[in-house]
């Protein structure tokens, strides 16, 4: 019987230490039926990001966007491959600032909607200076 063997310390200290290297017990004789389905971890990358060059991450100042749940603090991750249709949560550059703000087309206008009633609608004119730099995928926040 080799007890020694059951109880060592899983880790030797190696940086290729992987959770294989765990070793565990089977008291009942039966493997748990989740054990087939086990994976090596959650990856937030490979879960959230669809195109890593064109992936971003921004951090929201400000409440423009407080009734679609973007608050104050939050982290948006923006991916500027994604084509900004109507009703996306885009940022957009105007004047060389950066804004967070609904998108909404109809045929003969674009219009930059915030999710507050404290703020005004941009209307986005032939002429302006207006450029859609990226459509926000998911929201990053803390809770408490």
């Amino acid at each position: 019987m080799e007890v020694e063997k059951f109880f060592a310390a899983g880790y030797n200290g190696s940086k290729r230490f992987t959770q294989l290297d765990v070793p565990t017990a089977n008291a009942t004789g039966f493997g748990a039926a989740a054990d087939d389905y086990m994976e090596r971890g959650i990856d937030l990358n490979e879960q959230l990001i669809r195109n890593k060059p064109a992936t971003f991450f921004m951090r929201v100042t400000g409440n423009s966007m407080i009734n679609a749940c973007i608050h104050d603090g939050d982290i948006v991750i923006v991916d500027k491959s994604i084509k900004a249709v109507s009703g996306k949560i885009v940022i957009a550059v105007i004047d060389g600032e950066m804004i967070i703000r609904r998108l909404e087309k109809t045929m003969n206008r674009v219009r930059l909607v915030p999710e507050t009633p404290k703020l005004s609608t941009i209307e986005v004119g032939e002429y302006s200076d207006v450029v859609i730099w990226g459509v926000v995928t998911y929201v990053i926040k803390a809770l408490g």
